[in-house]
């Protein structure tokens, strides 16, 4: 299968950064085509320019588009920061899934142009679960992402996956949270 892993985070040293060596090697394992669009190290470019708005996408966007529509399975690595996505994911969601590629309306009916393809969605969070379900925060998260972007736009959203409390999180924790993804990653 062919595995397309959209990363946002800064820092190699993060949990997020493991999450990513840790999915990428259990795909890789399995005998998967993966690639790794890290927008930190790309250098992403997340604020759309006024050409954009009116249909013009550079070459940059081009290269994105093209590794969306080669992949079957795209997962999107990310911290919760400030209850959403980091500036970066949300630009590069604002740049990528532009009008005409990743949906459009006909007759006033909007349709998502991704379907046939498979997300998932993994997160880490330093609040914990029951933090955000008393405040309605989880739901709210998923509404956002999950139903407001991702099956917007015809993606069959397998998993989305939080990873509560993770500075507070012990070594054991994080390494039963690995073994996780890695087992995701088998069953892939």
């Amino acid at each position: 299968m062919k595995h397309l892993i959209i990363y946002a985070h800064p820092s190699q040293e993060s949990f997020n950064h493991a999450i990513l060596t840790t999915a990428v090697e259990g795909l890789k394992q399995k005998g998967h085509d993966v690639v790794v669009r890290d927008l930190y190290a790309i250098d992403f470019q997340a604020v759309v320019s006024s050409g954009e708005i009116i249909g013009e996408i550079g070459e940059d966007i081009v290269r994105e588009q093209e590794y969306l529509q080669w992949a079957e399975v795209i997962t999107f690595i990310y911290p919760i920061w400030w209850t959403g996505m980091p500036a970066i994911m949300k630009g590069y969601i604002d740049r990528v899934f532009s009008y005409g590629f990743a949906y459009k309306y006909v007759n006033g009916v909007q349709m998502g142009l991704l379907k046939g393809k498979k997300a998932i969605i993994l997160n880490t969070q330093g609040k914990s679960h029951a933090e955000y379900a008393s405040i309605g925060m989880d739901q709210a998260l998923r509404l956002t992402s999950d139903k407001g972007i991702f099956e917007y736009c015809g993606l069959d959203v397998l998993y989305h996956i939080f990873f509560e409390s993770v500075l507070q999180s012990d070594e054991n924790t994080r390494k039963a949270w690995l073994h996780q993804i890695a087992d995701m990653a088998s069953k892939a």
